[in-house]
């Protein structure tokens, strides 16, 4: 629940079993699943160890209904998203996870401010632009 992305095949079971184990899921695992599906399956999930099937899964939006990939494709996307690192992958995980995520809009709004004026003074968006002009993929450093 912590990737930027999330792929699972169709026959995974995907659920916080560890009350089963006499614990609670850690390293925000309740906070997680509860932003993710809903705090009531949450609840229902970490208090019961139930796991859910990848199609109950999916339509409580755990990933997105995207067409076309697979968990074959899902593997090709591990590590930083391809050709694309630095400042603004950095400001884009800001945006979208902390402190971004958890603050009403008008604050959100100002940690992207912040996050965007970091990457337009960066290397990366120099290039960027350079390359969108010239028409060319961006070498990024």
């Amino acid at each position: 629940m912590a990737c930027d992305f999330i792929y699972a095949a169709d026959t995974a079971r995907l659920g916080q079993p560890e009350i089963n184990l006499g614990i609670i899921p850690a390293f925000g695992g309740t906070q997680r699943l509860s932003r993710l599906v809903g705090k009531g399956v949450a609840k229902e999930m970490v208090l019961t160890g139930r796991l859910l099937e990848a199609a109950e899964a999916k339509t409580l939006g755990w990933w997105p209904s995207l067409p076309g990939r697979h968990l074959h494709g899902g593997m090709s996307q591990s590590g930083p998203v391809p050709g694309r690192q630095g400042p603004g992958v950095f400001g884009c995980r800001q945006g979208c996870h902390r402190p971004g995520f958890d603050l009403d809009l008008k604050n959100a709004c100002l940690v992207e401010v912040d996050a965007f004026a970091l990457c337009f003074a960066s290397p990366d968006a120099h290039e960027g632009a350079r390359a969108f002009l010239e028409k060319r993929q961006p070498r990024f450093l």
